[in-house]
């Protein structure tokens, strides 16, 4: 299968080589990858010069946006930047941070999956992150049928459907709702195993606190499934603050009258699902082991 990454770059000279070569040693190389250099001022630019005047399928794009690292709409719009020099000549295409090492298989077994089934629109593996004894273990805060957004794949008629990626906080949860609104699946895949080379949410700003509320009202989720969740983040943080946070920030978004991220439709289509969900969870938690 042919597929396109598109990898949003903001001040990434400690890990970039790392991942460009991990891309490098795919079994299944990549028909283009766009390199999109969102204001740096270290040495991001010169390591990308390096790769894209050695390898073909690396290209550069040069963009100018806020120096805060906000989670959501700083690296989503330059994905959407890079992707726009694309054509739709693609089977999948890779949103990917500039932080992760892949294994050297990973591509392959992503474009074997979707061979498979014709239905999967999402598709992913797992983050490990180095500990202080350097023992790589898994960091998957999320369920274990989320993607997470650091190496998200999706087939060209899935990105199509949803709309592509949401220039918010959100986007990666947004995308995989819409997907499953339109019927396709999502999968993981335990056995690739990605190293992530910086803990999660390390270099966000600091007024990035409250925009998970805000992402969850524009997910239209509703008061109710906005504290469940949130109080499901806040004791996987164990921070009460979390929970505090979330609330502030969908009740700011709801008195601002922020706009919706999803029409009627899809909302209640998200708010059924994750009703659902939360009844699964609940009836796993209250049946009796043998």
């Amino acid at each position: 299968m042919d597929y396109y990454i598109v990898i949003p770059i903001h001040n990434e000279e400690a890990f970039l080589e790392s991942t460009l070569n991990s891309i490098l040693n795919q079994t299944l190389l990549p028909k283009k990858v766009i390199l999109v250099n969102d204001n740096s001022s270290d040495n991001t630019e010169t390591i990308i010069d390096s790769f894209s005047s050695k390898h073909t399928i690396f290209q550069k794009l040069n963009i100018i946006s806020s120096t805060q690292h906000m989670p959501g709409s700083k690296v989503i719009n330059a994905f959407n930047k890079g992707f726009n020099l694309l054509d739709e000549s693609f089977d999948f295409i890779v949103k990917l941070d500039a932080d992760i090492i892949l294994p050297k298989n990973y591509f392959e077994v992503i474009s074997t999956h979707f061979k498979k089934e014709p239905n999967l629109g999402i598709c992913g593996g797992f983050i490990y992150e180095q500990n202080e004894s350097g023992d790589w273990i898994l960091n998957h805060p999320m369920d274990k049928n989320h993607v997470r957004g650091a190496f998200k794949a999706y087939t060209r008629v899935c990105f199509k459907a949803i709309g592509g990626l949401k220039n918010a906080m959100g986007w990666d949860t947004v995308d995989e709702l819409l997907a499953r609104f339109h019927s396709f699946l999502i999968q993981t895949d335990p056995t690739l195993k990605i190293k992530h080379l910086r803990p999660t949410g390390k270099a966000y700003n600091k007024n990035a606190k409250r925009l998970q509320g805000k992402a969850m009202y524009s997910m239209r989720y509703g008061f109710l499934i906005t504290c469940i969740a949130s109080l499901k983040m806040a004791t996987k943080n164990n921070s009460i603050n979390t929970f505090w946070n979330n609330i502030m920030g969908f009740v700011t978004a709801a008195e601002k009258n922020d706009p919706y991220l999803v029409n009627e439709e899809e909302g209640k289509f998200i708010r059924q699902l994750r009703w659902t969900n939360i009844k699964r969870k609940l009836y796993v938690q209250k049946k009796p082991s043998n």
